[in-house]
């Protein structure tokens, strides 16, 4: 266990599990991702469990990929890479088919990796202050392991907008393409997501497992191994190509990337 992931469930078998590294916007590194892997471990085991809130410590919910984490791990091995993004796509995969319902509450930043984990979640409630970006092409990167979600959540018109400019796009944005659900102030972020728990809570647990996995199934909206070995592959090796290296030397210094014109 680490504490770059923490987990607890109430008497009414509500977990929340908090992203929390809000020293650095609750970037994910190796540590988050393998925090992710055992909250979903210990919640598997839950035998009463009827939600999931997925919540973020901090000012931000998400703010993607810790960038010194990834030029780090691009100089590895291309095994270890593989190795890096298959834990990463899996743990997403795991959140996406949670039997139970799950629900994210956004507030702030949420970029790259953290739409993601938003686009994995059943129901998404945001602040008024939220920012969304599908950031990973400003950094010579790519959303592989996150696009089939990120297309079932928005509808792939809007990810091809977003994930080809990185555009940040607020709340209320988000509400409008689909993405969020709920806008709320930030003050209420916690309250409009307990009325969201409570409503679950009144439907009947076996019922709402099997209607999330029909709905799923119905959507063609499972990630196969097939097309999972593939998006691991991609996003690994787009990790390190020297498009990344450019990518990631720009964001340290600062400086826009060698491939902006002018």
């Amino acid at each position: 266990m680490n504490d770059t992931v923490l987990w607890k469930v109430d008497g009414r078998g509500v977990a929340t599990v908090t992203l929390n590294r809000p020293a650095v916007n609750n970037a994910y590194n190796g540590d988050m991702i393998a925090g992710l892997h055992a909250a979903m471990d210990a919640l598997a085991q839950e035998p009463t469990l009827r939600v999931v809130v997925v919540t973020g410590n901090g000012k931000h919910f998400q703010a993607g990929a810790d960038l010194a984490w990834i030029n780090t791990v691009a100089k590895q091995t291309p095994r270890e890479n593989d190795e890096v993004s298959r834990l990463t796509a899996e743990a997403i995969r795991r959140l996406d088919t949670c039997p139970v319902p799950t629900v994210a509450l956004i507030q702030g930043g949420c970029f790259g990796g953290g739409t993601g984990i938003a686009a994995a979640c059943d129901i998404v409630v945001a602040s008024e202050d939220a920012i969304f970006s599908i950031s990973e092409t400003r950094w010579g990167l790519m959303a592989g392991i996150i696009l089939p979600q990120l297309c079932r959540a928005m509808g792939v018109r809007q990810v091809r907008r977003y994930a080809l400019t990185g555009e940040r796009f607020g709340a209320a944005d988000a509400r409008r393409i689909g993405f969020v659900h709920e806008v709320c102030p930030a003050d209420a972020l916690r309250g409009t997501g307990d009325k969201i728990v409570d409503a679950i809570l009144m439907n009947a647990p076996a019922a709402t497992t099997a209607t999330k996995l029909r709905t799923l199934a119905s959507a063609d909206a499972f990630v196969d191994d097939g097309e999972m070995r593939d998006l691991i592959q991609e996003h690994a090796r787009t990790r390190q190509l020297a498009e990344a290296t450019e990518g990631l030397a720009s964001f340290k210094e600062k400086r826009k990337p060698a491939w902006y014109p002018g």
